[in-house]
């Protein structure tokens, strides 16, 4: 199985939603698309947390960032 990353999820998500905003699927294909689209969604979430905190923690790291984020001059 391929390595899951945040832009092959964020396709699969896309693709889920596509199928059932058609409204062409069995409850069963729906309730099962719509799982494995919560999962993706909160992988995708997880993914831009961890995203937000490196940024974060690189920002406060940074010889030129000032207090309020802005760069010194």
């Amino acid at each position: 199985m391929e390595e899951m990353t945040f832009e092959k999820a964020l396709v699969q998500l896309e693709k889920i939603v596509s199928k059932m905003e058609k409204g062409q699927l069995k409850l069963e294909e729906s309730l099962a698309l719509y799982e494995q689209g919560v999962k993706l969604t909160a992988y995708c979430q997880r993914e831009l947390d961890h995203a937000k905190l490196k940024i974060e923690t690189l920002s406060a790291e940074s010889p030129a960032a000032s207090k309020d984020g802005e760069q010194s001059q």
